[in-house]
């Protein structure tokens, strides 16, 4: 049991809960959009346990890249964390690598068996490999992405300034709504791109606000994170507008036509309601940014700083709202 209680502090659960989050808010917007493929839109019981297979699968692969991120930041660790599992030796290297690779495994290997339906219509004409099993091939490349961030021989990219907040906003933002929408319908529409789009371009900023306590473990592990390249007070700058020009989009998108299917619009769930929703995340946002701006230093004194809280908060709350908008 001491040894269980270790290896859910390697996973840190309470990071879990987006990935969850977003998946099922991503596949509640597939069920109630135009996209939807079942014409009756039933929410019978296959439906509701491959969103909850795919919510499970997130979480792993979320655990699995908390994991690998340790693994490769054992050093860095020692300064900025030093309570983690693998640096108080209550883990070792290798059990933190056995651990790593059976959540992928558990992550990846189900999502083959999620597919899509009507199961063959529209796989015609498409190739079957990537008709039939789009969900696997997304999160796939989520895995692959937690490799590119973490590890020296593909690049390290959490090393590399901006590329950091890149390799973080692709899965964590657009491809996590791709995977949810792909739990009901096919991911081969502009919808779900867009809503990911929005998520993807918010975690840009969003992913770094973690980096200005970790300045000092960052620095002395060759990181060159946004805070260390520019300064505390210019990187503020630099990520404010990722947490507000996002959420304007929702607006244009459930108004504009959708390029490729004109006569319904880019999102399809309750117009009003999402661009209400918009508003106010953009509101939200310039508290937030306020908070970023008015003291930047503060950032790098305070290791869960109140932009942090309201950046999480932000983030659930713009899932909790597009599921709503596409029930309404």
């Amino acid at each position: 049991m001491s040894k269980l209680r270790h290896y859910i502090r390697l996973a840190r659960p309470f990071t879990l809960l987006p990935p969850l989050l977003g998946i099922i808010s991503g596949a509640v917007c597939a069920f109630g959009s135009v996209h939807n493929p079942d014409p009756d839109s039933r929410l019978t019981l296959s439906v509701v346990l491959t969103v909850l297979l795919g919510s499970a699968c997130a979480g792993l692969l979320n655990a699995a890249s908390n994991a690998i991120n340790q693994i490769y930041d054992l050093e860095i660790d020692r300064l900025n964390k030093p309570k983690r599992p693998l640096v108080t030796g209550d883990l070792s290297l290798g059990e933190a690598w056995i651990f790593t690779v059976v959540m992928y495994v558990l992550a990846l290997v189900p999502t083959w068996l999620v597919v899509v339906y009507p199961y063959n219509a529209f796989a015609q004409k498409l190739t079957a490999p990537l008709a039939y099993h789009e969900t696997f091939f997304i999160y796939f490349a989520g895995m692959v992405f937690t490799f590119i961030y973490s590890a020296p021989a593909l690049g390290r990219t959490k090393a590399r300034g901006l590329l950091a907040n890149l390799t973080i906003a692709i899965p964590r933002g657009v491809l996590l709504k791709v995977a949810g929408w792909a739990m009901v319908a096919h991911i081969f529409h502009t919808e779900p791109w867009f809503i990911g789009a929005i998520f993807g371009l918010y975690l840009i900023g969003a992913s770094a606000t973690k980096d200005f306590a970790d300045m000092d473990g960052d620095r002395a592990g060759g990181c060159k994170t946004l805070p260390i390249l520019y300064g505390v007070r210019k990187a503020a700058w630099m990520i404010a507008p990722f947490f507000v020009f996002p959420w304007l989009l929702m607006p244009l998108g459930a108004y504009l036509p959708d390029p490729r299917s004109p006569e319904h619009a880019i999102l399809t769930g309750n117009a009003p309601f999402l661009a209400l929703l918009g508003v106010v995340l953009t509101v939200w946002g310039i508290y937030t940014v306020y908070l970023l701006v008015r003291d930047p230093d503060s950032l790098a004194r305070t290791e869960n700083h109140p932009s942090w809280t309201h950046m999480y908060m932000m983030m659930m709350a713009a899932q909790v709202g597009f599921a709503v908008a596409y029930l309404l």
